[in-house]
């Protein structure tokens, strides 16, 4: 929270990813740090600040520019600010790509640790390195395939991370995790 009491993003955005990087539950037990990670996602996100003529009306940022601010001092509770000089966009793009999705590049390779919702049983990622595309489905490893995985257009991949060559065609990846 701000000095006047209303949300201050960068922190909220931190905040979010320290839940994600909280070690994952045991198995058959729910994922507390995962829940709380979206959670905290879905309450700073602009596009729930403006789905609704009310949330605009009240709201008053773009509902696809992150918000330095959210103010909760009377007469301006719920209005967004510093919406377009904030660092927290770029905080909230590593949350989402990094934390949340789980995308970690190093030099020529993609790792994935992902924090997938309950909810997703999968989701796609449609990921460019320089002049190549790689058409990646990640997916919760079921009872039927427990192991994790990589596979790179058929071929599984020995290190866990995704070899990436510039070499200008596209391909199809297939990440299986727990």
């Amino acid at each position: 929270m701000r000095e006047n009491g209303g949300q201050y993003t960068h922190a909220a955005v931190w905040a979010a990813m320290a839940f994600a990087a909280m070690p994952p539950a045991p198995s058959g037990q729910t994922d507390q740090g995962a829940r709380r990670a979206w959670e905290l996602f879905t309450l700073i996100n602009p596009i729930t600040h403006g789905n609704t003529p009310e949330a605009i009306a009240l709201y008053r940022g773009e509902p696809y520019v992150v918000a330095g601010d959210v103010y909760s001092v009377a007469p301006h509770t719920g209005r967004g600010g510093w919406t377009w000089y904030t660092g927290s966009a770029g905080w909230m793009y590593r949350l989402i790509t990094e934390s949340l999705l789980g995308l970690h590049l190093d030099v020529d390779k993609l790792h994935f640790t992902p924090v997938i919702p309950p909810s997703w049983p999968s989701f796609k990622i449609h990921y460019r390195y320089r002049q190549t595309l790689y058409h990646i489905t990640l997916r919760k490893c079921g009872t039927n395939n427990p192991k994790e995985r990589i596979l790179l257009d058929g071929n599984e991949q020995r290190d866990k991370c995704l070899p990436l060559v510039d070499d200008h065609q596209d391909h199809n990846v297939e990440v299986d995790v727990n």
